[in-house]
């Protein structure tokens, strides 16, 4: 069985393929279909915009594919950046713009009230299903980036029980405890009865 993953991020297609190794599916990504470009991000939510990509990919390819959208929602900033995550700073941000906007928005936040989560959507289609799982960890925003390990928000988001940020993280480590790593052990799951 051959399963596409939608993105176009290399360090998504790591963490996703890490994650899902050893199940017995051929998993590939758009690097293997490149006449399918960027995927417009229309929806109002991670879920929308998750079965968004999902169905896209799977009508263009004929595979079952899965797909995440992935948000930070911060709560001094009103759960902002949210979707909007990845285009914080614009739509062609680099993850140091994201990160470098986001410390200057909130340079004059107090410690207490740095609260913040990491939320992920995963949805898998294919010819006669739609699923999807949810995974969310709790942290905080640091005034300065630490570690050079992860990507995106990583280096400034601060997971309190093991005193350290995800960029400070192996990707064994981020893996068993991020939003990410959540939402795939359940999409694993629920491929092993697809696969069944």
């Amino acid at each position: 069985m051959k399963i596409v993953l939608a993105t176009h991020n290399h360090d998504k297609e790591i963490e996703l393929q890490h994650s899902l190794r050893g199940l017995d599916v051929d998993i590939c990504s758009l690097s293997e279909y490149p006449d399918i470009g960027e995927i417009e991000e229309t929806g109002t939510t991670l879920l929308e915009n998750s079965l968004l990509k999902a169905h896209t990919v799977h009508e263009r390819t004929g595979l079952p594919t899965i797909a995440d959208d992935t948000g930070l929602e911060i709560d001094a900033l009103d759960g902002a950046p949210g979707v909007y995550s990845a285009r914080f700073a614009g739509l062609n941000a680099t993850y140091e713009d994201n990160v470098n906007k986001l410390l200057s928005v909130m340079e004059n936040v107090p410690d207490d009230i740095r609260s913040a989560r990491f939320r992920t959507v995963i949805s898998y289609v294919d010819e006669i299903q739609e699923l999807w799982t949810e995974g969310l960890i709790q942290g905080k925003i640091t005034e300065t980036p630490r570690g050079n390990m992860g990507f995106g928000y990583d280096p400034v988001f601060y997971v309190s029980h093991l005193e350290k940020t995800f960029a400070e993280l192996s990707i064994n480590e981020k893996n068993k405890i991020s939003h990410r790593g959540i939402a795939l052990q359940k999409l694993r799951k629920i491929l092993v009865n697809v696969l069944n």
